[in-house]
Formats: structure tokens, sequence, C-alpha cells
């Protein structure tokens, strides 16, 4: 048991105490009427990148089975856009992945480009990025993140304290299990990481996935609760092996 207290009090400690992190960037786009690979290719040669924003809602199949949200299969608001290759390497270099896909953003959709004529304005939440074999954008996806509106996010954990692990000190070593957690979470409410505080970690102690303190109206999707999101093992040194050296 006290490992268990142990290891909840290094989480606690810092875990999610800062609101929601809000980014500055405001995406620049303008609408795409057509889509296809060669429109698509033309696109990307004349510096752009082919981008599409949809609405996606959630419903619960299973009210006793807290994992079983799903997508509806009816996808509204759906619109095929054009954004600046240079603004979106922008963002990505000052937010990077994972968390680019944590982070909600403004979206400025205009007429045209250099037209300031604002046909739209919303919040966005990054959903995928494809890349080809060289690690070019082809296309960027979003899902509409106004505020009242739920979505499946992949939250990246960072963990923190590594360097006072008292477990680690005794020479064992720091298993980071779970690179992050998925929740559904009202878009008002993404927290952008989930912090993991270490530094309170003895041999044999672990973080599981319920610890980390996150806004109540989030809900955990991950179903395997047994595996922890990390531990500290004990180093084992072959004795025999050691003497016949």
């Amino acid at each position: 048991m006290s490992k268990c207290w142990r290891a909840a009090a290094g989480v606690l400690k810092n875990a999610n105490k800062k609101p929601p992190h809000r980014s500055y960037h405001t995406i620049q786009a303008v609408p795409r009427e057509l889509s296809g690979h060669r429109i698509s290719a033309r696109e990307r040669a004349q510096g752009r990148i082919p981008a599409v924003v949809f609405s996606q809602k959630y419903f619960q199949r299973n009210p006793n089975d807290p994992t079983s949200f799903v997508a509806s299969t009816s996808v509204s608001q759906k619109f095929l856009l054009t954004t600046e290759r240079k603004q979106i390497k922008s963002i990505l270099k000052d937010i990077e992945l994972p968390f680019f896909c944590s982070t909600a953003f403004p979206l400025q959709i205009r007429a045209g480009s250099g037209s300031s004529t604002i046909l739209q304005n919303g919040k966005v939440l990054p959903i995928k990025i494809h890349r080809d074999d060289e690690g070019n954008i082809l296309n960027l996806v979003f899902a509409w993140a106004e505020d009242g509106s739920e979505l499946k996010v992949e939250v990246p954990i960072v963990y923190a304290g590594e360097d006072a692990c008292p477990g680690v000190k005794k020479g064992g070593t720091l298993l980071k299990i779970r690179k992050s957690l998925k929740y559904v979470c009202p878009s008002e409410h993404i927290p952008q990481k989930i912090e993991v505080d270490v530094s309170n970690l003895d041999i044999e102690d672990r973080v599981s996935i319920h610890d980390p303190v996150v806004h109540s109206s989030l809900k955990l999707l991950s179903k395997n609760e047994s595996i922890p999101i990390c531990k500290v093992k004990a180093t084992y040194i072959d004795i025999e092996n050691t003497k016949e050296a």
C-alpha cells in the first residue's frame, strides 16, 4: 500500500494544475472546391498543404463501459481547405509533435489567398498529419473544436523528476511504458500534455493510468488498466558471472 501512496503522491504534486494550453497561432486557410490526387499535388507544388476539417460526434455504446465511446456515422460541417506550408511548418517548429495534435488552434477561413474577406472563424484540433516517405507533409485533418463539443484526444505523457527519483538513484530503471493516454475531452478542457512526476518513486513503485489528475469532465478511454504508465524496476546483477570475471 505504501508503494501506491508514494507513487500517487508524486503524480498528484504537479499533474495538470496549469489551465489547458491555448495556442496563439491562428491557422489561415482558404476554401478548396475540388479534391483528388492531381489537385492535391498541384497545391503542394505551389507551397500549399491540402486540408479537411469536419465535426465528429461521439456516443457511449455501452453505458456500463466508460471506454465504449465510438464515433457516430454522421459527419457534418465538412470543409475542403488549403493551408500555407510555410505557416504550418512554423507552427510545428514552435509546437512540436506530438503536442500539435493535442492543441486547439483558432482557424480563419478567408475568401482567397491575400483576401481580407473572412468567411468563417472557428477553433480546430489537428487529428492527423499525412506525410510521404521523406517526411514531407501531404495533407492535414482537423476536427471542429468549438466550446461544448467533445473530441477524442490522445494526450502525450511527459515525465518530470527523473533526476530525483529514489528508485533510479538506488540503481533501478525507470520504465516508461505508456507514451500517451486517450480521453474524450470537452474542447475547452483539452490538456496539451499529462505531466507525470516520478520524483517520489522507489524500487517497484508504479504510476497507474488513473493517478494523473485531469479535469473531471475528461473520460479515460484506455482499456487495459493493468498496464501502468511507468514503473521503477530493480536492476539485477548476475553475481556468479561477476565473480568469474
